[in-house]
């Protein structure tokens, strides 16, 4: 077994799996602390480095491509501290460092562990259901649907189409881009029938805005893993089938017809978004898009 355990956290490895826990003290970031513990097969790292530097050193693994829906998810833009895949290490502990990295690589060539992309995600994503409440909404998903529920700053056209339930069938992907504090980030569940869709975030009916908390914020990344674990990997994806890429999708969900009081909740969300239109809060294209939303979640 090599180990290092560190204020950070630890890495722990035993020939087959690194098992990486985050610390627990205030410096480690929410995000990491809230992922919690991730054990990564050894199939699934391309390699390993340690970074000495003057005061500390980091311990980095690299993963193959395709083998983390985390990594998928959020296309390598989580912020450097917020990385579960990297340990600052105290410049006393660099030997046990080096040590930990040495054995992981020397594993690595004795199992001639490839490093070309991965067919599957060889690590879970997690567990569900998980909800997070973000400056723009609550989102939320079970495994089976993505639901997202308007705070009362959400913009207008917003509230006014309602809470967005969406089936994982219905999706493609999901884009993420984080809150950094001086650009505001987003998270956009892109369907089938909303892929060409060009809705900004902060109007579109499928995207929180972020633009709040950046500590806060970064935990919907948590709602993007687990929703992109359960979406075709990408080795799946094809060329030129027209509708994102996708082939072998699952099939839809089937739809429950609406209660009859629906028809009153879809009439008056209409009229809402009429009156926005009216007085030029949306144009003409935003209007047609998004009360074409709202026409989808009372089909």
């Amino acid at each position: 077994m090599a180990e290092i355990i560190q204020r950070d956290g630890t890495w722990a490895f035993d020939g087959t799996t690194v098992r990486i826990t985050p610390g627990l003290h205030r410096s480690v970031p929410l995000f990491r602390q809230t992922y919690g513990e991730i054990s990564v097969p050894l199939e699934a790292v391309a390699g390993v480095v340690y970074e000495p530097e003057r005061r500390r050193g980091r311990l980095r693994l690299r993963l193959r491509e395709g083998a983390d829906p985390l990594l998928q998810a959020t296309g390598g833009r989580l912020p450097d501290a917020a990385d579960p895949y990297r340990l600052l290490v105290d410049i006393d502990r660099s030997g046990v460092a080096e040590y930990v990295a040495e054995e992981i690589r020397h594993a690595l060539l004795l199992d001639q562990i490839p490093k070309d992309p991965t067919k599957a995600y060889l690590l879970p994503g997690p567990p569900v259901p998980v909800s997070v409440r973000s400056s723009d909404g609550t989102v939320s998903f079970d495994g089976a649907q993505v639901r997202i529920d308007w705070a009362d700053t959400s913009e207008r056209v917003k509230r006014a189409t309602g809470p967005r339930i969406v089936a994982v069938g219905d999706l493609v992907q999901v884009e993420w881009l984080p809150n950094t504090g001086y650009e505001d980030g987003f998270m956009r569940f892109v369907t089938h029938e909303t892929v060409f869709s060009k809705l900004p975030p902060e109007k579109d009916p499928y995207a929180l805005d972020l633009w709040g908390s950046t500590r806060r914020d970064l935990l919907t990344a948590l709602v993007a893993t687990a929703v992109t674990s359960r979406l075709p990997h990408p080795s799946a994806r094809g060329e030129g089938d027209g509708d994102g890429g996708f082939r072998d999708r699952p099939p839809r969900a089937a739809r429950i017809p609406p209660p009859a009081d629906h028809h009153d909740v879809l009439l008056r969300r209409l009229r809402e978004l009429g009156e926005l239109h009216r007085e030029g809060v949306l144009t003409d294209e935003e209007f047609t898009m998004t009360k074409a939303a709202v026409l989808r979640g009372f089909r």
